[in-house]
């Protein structure tokens, strides 16, 4: 397609190599991952650790970010999370009593606000609440944590009935909260991703041998879970641990907290994994290799301290340490396998293309490498290809359970197809997914869920960039107007937060690695660079 828009200078791949450079020596010095603030989050810790520094200025962040029909976060069902946890925390906030951070009449609206749009929202039978992680159990404990807030407040927030209380959306009940607190408060062992939502579980069902703070004092890899341990655990072993990393955290953005954090396997793999799959040329920093293969596991790799294992990580650890130099066995994927696809963990409600996809990755990388490897490694390639193809969507795109946008998805299924896949039904499934791509483009050349994002063309041109086609007609047109889009936006990239956690977040460095790999792609290719030259 043609655009509109115009060009400067010609690319200096220089600038590339140099925010590559910058974006590496940046996954050593911030160990810990680079994610934005989370509403969800710090919110929780406004209700839950008010003696943390900086208390003021996270209440404030949460004012800040309220959107002017009253709710907070992403349009549709992505709103909702983040929304019951900012109008929870300001209800706690004027429940306390003064003297408030900020003013109370102020709070008072805020609240009022919040509250009228849940009801719409959650009064609406159509409503459709996306597949986050602990949904079925944040919703309900929010809901039930407001409602009480209600009643002890002295006087309705404004604009709200006094004796109005919320609802829960059609179909949700609240049978699975109770069996979780029912079993934490049990004393048995509770699965270890139930840690990532322990706020939810309430003060009454006490701690639980099974959740804690593991190495660096997070519980669940996550500020609000980590802040419900400690309001639990009293003087219990840990509690200093988990103090000094909420403080930590707290500090770097001066109050507001992001989630997930540490993310430093996930990070350093996913980044290590985009840009030499881009075929750009860098060293890794300091001891990345090492930490990634110190990362392994009998049972895989976690996507950081304080979360359980799980197959999306440990097959991109995999595929990364291949690109650096120390292919590793696969073998321990194994583990995750049904037989007809792979779990991202044991256990897990649902199927995800991504983790599927990246496993095709890791499998089809160590064949390449060692294609003597057993015949289960070769028939693996082709029923994985078959199950992937299988998830397509109608229009040829894929969606994941990790991400919202259909781009993501659709980016790590063709080029695990296109590279390992096995089959007609593999080259089927990448060229309908090349078409949807072509289709669905802008006018200003960007692609984009519910708008024309950075981050999302850059997933665009890996699909089309990705596969090895001529640059010809629609392609070339299409291609052209994405990368003449990021070439404008490279001073000014902003990246809405697309990734599923409790809430939407940004992985800042990942999202980053992908816009950089993209424009290293397009200003390769030297008869399309000539043409945005003149574009």
């Amino acid at each position: 397609m043609k655009t509109s828009v115009r060009c400067g200078p010609a690319w200096d791949p220089g600038n590339v190599l140099a925010d590559v450079e910058h974006l590496l020596a940046g996954l050593v010095r911030q160990p810990w991952g680079r994610v934005e603030p989370s509403v969800y989050e710090t919110a929780r810790l406004v209700t839950l650790a008010p003696w943390l520094d900086g208390h003021g200025r996270r209440l404030r962040f949460v004012l800040a970010a309220q959107r002017p029909d009253g709710g907070w976060g992403p349009p549709g069902g992505y709103a909702v999370v983040p929304t019951l946890s900012a109008v929870e925390a300001l209800l706690t906030v004027l429940e306390r009593g003064g003297p408030y951070p900020v003013g109370a009449a102020e709070l008072s609206v805020a609240a009022g606000r919040g509250l009228v749009a849940l009801a719409g929202w959650l009064g609406d039978t159509t409503l459709v609440l996306p597949d986050t992680p602990a949904v079925d159990l944040i919703v309900p404990a929010l809901v039930e944590a407001i409602n009480v807030r209600l009643g002890c407040l002295s006087s309705a927030p404004s604009g709200w009935r006094p004796d109005a209380r919320l609802g829960l959306p059609s179909g949700m009940t609240t049978e699975r909260l109770r069996a979780v607190r029912r079993l934490i408060s049990s004393g048995a062992t509770v699965p270890a991703k139930l840690a990532h939502s322990f706020e939810v579980v309430g003060p009454s069902a006490g701690l639980s041998s099974a959740v804690g703070p593991g190495r660096l004092g997070t519980v669940g890899a996550s500020p609000a879970a980590t802040a419900a341990w400690i309001g639990a655990a009293g003087a219990a072993e840990g509690t200093v641990e988990a103090c000094r990393h909420l403080a930590a955290l707290a500090s770097r953005d001066g109050g507001p907290v992001p989630c997930p954090v540490p993310i430093t396997v996930f990070e350093r793999s996913w980044v290590v994994s985009e840009l030499a799959r881009a075929g750009v040329p860098f060293t890794a920093h300091g001891d990345l290799a090492e930490s990634l293969v110190r990362a392994l596991g009998p049972t895989g790799a976690a996507t950081g301290p304080g979360l359980p294992t799980d197959a999306d990580t440990t097959a991109v650890v995999l595929y990364a340490l291949g690109h650096l130099g120390t292919p590793t066995d696969p073998a321990v994927l194994w583990g995750y396998d049904t037989g007809g696809h792979f779990v991202t963990w044991p256990g897990e409600d649902g199927a995800s293309v991504t983790t599927n996809a990246h496993v095709l990755d890791a499998f089809g990388q160590h064949l390449a490498v060692r294609p003597g490897a057993g015949p289960r490694y070769r028939r693996v390639l082709g029923r994985l290809s078959r199950w992937l193809a299988e998830q397509q969507r109608a229009d040829g795109a894929w969606q994941d359970r990790w991400h919202a946008s259909p781009y993501y998805a659709t980016a790590c299924v063709v080029l695990a197809l296109h590279e390992y896949g096995r089959g007609p039904v593999a080259a089927g499934a990448v060229d309908r997914a090349v078409d949807w791509v072509l289709g669905s483009q802008r006018s200003d050349g960007s692609w984009g869920r519910w708008s024309g994002t950075v981050e999302e063309t850059a997933y665009a041109l890996h699909v089309l960039l990705g596969i090895g086609r001529p640059l010809e007609g629609a392609l070339n047109d299409a291609v052209l107007g994405g990368y003449v889009y990021l070439r404008q936006t490279a001073e000014r990239p902003s990246h809405p937060a697309l990734w599923h956690g409790k809430e939407l977040y940004v992985p800042s460095s990942i999202v980053e690695s992908f816009r950089l790999g993209a424009i290293h792609l397009a200003a390769s290719r030297a008869d399309l660079e000539a043409s945005a030259v003149s574009f």
